[in-house]
């Protein structure tokens, strides 16, 4: 007799493979589920959690490569659909890159650098670099891990190599509309930025973060997304400081039209809550994407922490010149990063075919919708 959990991931053993199986037969690129199209000149944005490749995580990419090289795209295989689906698509790569086999998990972690080419296989555009854990290898992590995002096609946003690049601004085209992303965290775990090179990390600073936001936008950005390192890690509820900088960047206007569009949260290891706050969408924090078996501040193994979301945020241009774009409809996708399997796992997709996991899901669900997003339009997409 197996036990449930066994029972479970078995479960999820036959949807993930039935998902590879069919991903690519009779299907257009890009198109997905029941998703609706964006509007003509409009786009779509999907965004995800922390991808945090514990020493559990780096083994299953061994292993799913055949033990020559590193293959996390099974891994994302699970999530693919909807990540492809969008016009535009940012993750947050929480760790920074090691480099000839020397690689680690927690507590300073040094990625393979082939997960650069496995978000792009997903259909990941860029991704978010500020973390505490963006100084674990110094400089010279920054350096290669952007080298390696280069080289894979995966733009970042948040670190730096120079000057030059921290100061420039980074525009996706998405639709009808040029797309700024910006990356802070709240620290770097007391490693000190390095010497002479101020600018290697982004930090939270308000005023700073607004001036940015702003200079994006002269530089050409329809909308500016902001994504932010924040919170407190294991607890579902936005703190003090989330809720205190959520209200600041959403107050700033600039020409009747204000200076950030979206904020996307990252950093405390479990979904948190959606809200809109001066009508601006926030995600105070999506969860881990990717992460291995997470222990809670209890010293508990606590499996919030391979929960997560995914926000799939529609975007509508202006009806008049010198008007912001607004978003029309806001989503999120619950997902499970499944331990035994080592797979992202979209939820709502398997639990329709029967993998049995409506508690979490549900559970999500309500943390999600904690702060009454449901009442400004927030609906639980597939």
């Amino acid at each position: 007799m197996i036990g449930r959990r066994q029972q479970v991931a078995l479960a999820l053993t036959a949807v993930l493979a039935a998902g590879a199986a069919c991903q690519n037969q009779n299907r257009e690129p890009g198109t997905q589920g029941h998703a609706a199209p964006a509007p003509s000149g409009g786009f779509t944005l999907v965004a995800s959690g922390d991808v945090l490749p514990h020493t559990s995580v780096i083994e299953r990419a061994s292993f799913d490569a055949g033990g020559s090289g590193y293959d996390f795209r099974p891994m994302l295989a699970g999530v693919q659909p909807v990540v492809a689906h969008a016009d535009l698509a940012l993750c947050h790569m929480e760790t920074v890159y090691g480099a000839d086999g020397d690689y680690s998990g927690y507590p300073v972690f040094k990625s393979p650098p082939e997960v650069a080419g496995a978000l792009v296989a997903t259909g990941y555009d860029g991704c978010s670099t500020a973390s505490n854990h963006a100084l674990d290898d110094g400089a010279e992590g920054i350096r290669r891990t952007l080298d390696a995002m280069d080289k894979a096609g995966l733009r970042h946003s948040g670190t730096a190599r120079s000057e030059a690049e921290a100061r420039s601004v980074k525009l996706f085209r998405a639709g009808g509309a040029k797309v700024a992303h910006l990356s802070y965290t709240f620290g770097t775990n007391d490693n000190p930025l390095p010497d002479g090179q101020p600018w290697a990390v982004n930090l939270i600073d308000p005023d700073r973060m607004i001036a940015d936001a702003r200079a994006a936008r002269q530089g050409g950005a329809d909308v500016v997304v902001v994504s932010v390192h924040w919170g407190t890690e294991w607890q579902d509820e936005p703190d003090r400081l989330q809720l205190g900088l959520a209200q600041q960047l959403t107050a700033s206007a600039s020409a009747n039209r204000p200076d950030i569009d979206l904020v996307l949260g990252t950093h405390a290891h479990v979904p948190q809550a959606y809200e809109k706050v001066n009508g601006t969408w926030v995600v105070y924090g999506m969860g881990d994407q990717i992460a291995g078996e997470m222990y809670n501040a209890e010293g508990a193994q606590d499996p919030r922490g391979n929960q997560s979301t995914l926000g799939r945020f529609t975007f509508d241009p202006p009806a008049r010149k010198g008007e912001p774009w607004r978003v029309t409809r806001a989503e999120f996708v619950p997902q499970v990063y499944d331990l035994d399997a080592g797979r992202v796992v979209n939820l709502n997709r398997a639990i329709a075919q029967g993998a049995g996991l409506e508690g979490v899901r549900d559970r999500i669900r309500d943390v999600v919708l904690s702060r009454g997003a449901a009442q400004d339009g927030l609906v639980m997409g597939e």
